[in-house]
């Protein structure tokens, strides 16, 4: 079987093809550190191929994604941070295998959505406030850990749970890019085994649409490194507040 006929199977119109180029070059920038805006990718590829076949389709996307990101930003990575969050990720991502299933798309969105809305409001209460203190709580970190390995399993949306513990952490810009870029690719690269075996939502034809889609993906991510490279370390702060504000929003009101 073909490329040609093999993406046949996906059954794709122009409109839907636009679709997921579009939601590809978001990746690619987000991956290089236009943080934020991943909520458009999910909600797309949910439109188009489903909510949960849309998982398997994005991972390997993002992977590829990643592997750019830590190429890119490898020197910034503060390996402390990922050391501290892995081992709870890892538990995480278990839990959402096994629970997967049993859990409410609907309730898991608006849960997470309510999450993110009020760790957004805090870190903005504390912007204003022109503080400077950094969490110690190891509680505040494991289970910052738990619930980003639990969310990227269960729908690839640890993102913003991420941007606010490194923003709580107050890495400079390349710093959080780096850092995230590393954790992300190894957290995704151990969800993959589960994608193929147990969930089955990585497959064959899923693979080859995704190489398909690669080229576009790191025409977004070298776009976005340039524009990242023109904002400074305030602003940037500013932005992942204000962009993932509205994507938890968006998830409590889709």
């Amino acid at each position: 079987m073909g490329i040609a006929e093999i993406l046949q199977t996906y059954n794709l119109t122009i409109f839907k093809w636009l679709a997921i180029g579009f939601a590809a070059f978001v990746l690619g920038v987000s991956k290089s550190g236009i943080k934020g805006i991943g909520i458009l990718i999910v909600l797309i590829l949910a439109f188009v191929f489903g909510e949960k076949a849309s998982t398997g389709i994005l991972l390997p996307m993002l992977i590829s994604a990643d592997i750019l990101a830590v190429s890119y930003y490898n020197r910034h990575t503060q390996w402390k941070f990922i050391k501290m969050l892995m081992p709870w990720m890892i538990i995480g991502v278990l839990v959402g295998v096994c629970v997967g299933d049993a859990v409410s798309e609907v309730v898991f969105k608006r849960v997470m959505a309510v999450i993110i809305i009020g760790s957004i409001l805090i870190m903005w209460i504390f912007e204003k406030r022109k503080t400077t203190s950094v969490p110690n709580n190891k509680v505040f970190s494991y289970s910052t850990g738990f619930l980003a390995g639990f969310t990227t399993m269960i729908g690839n949306l640890a993102g913003p749970i991420s941007n606010v513990y490194f923003l709580a952490m107050r890495l400079p810009k390349n710093e959080f890019i780096g850092t995230a870029a590393w954790l992300f690719f190894i957290i995704n690269v151990f969800k993959l085994p589960f994608h193929f075996f147990v969930w089955k939502t990585v497959t064959k034809e899923s693979l080859v649409l995704n190489l398909t889609l690669f080229p576009v993906v790191a025409i977004g991510f070298f776009v976005g490194a340039r524009i990242v490279k023109l904002i400074s370390n305030s602003n940037y702060r500013r932005f992942i507040i204000i962009v993932t504000g509205i994507g938890g929003l968006i998830m409590l009101f889709r």
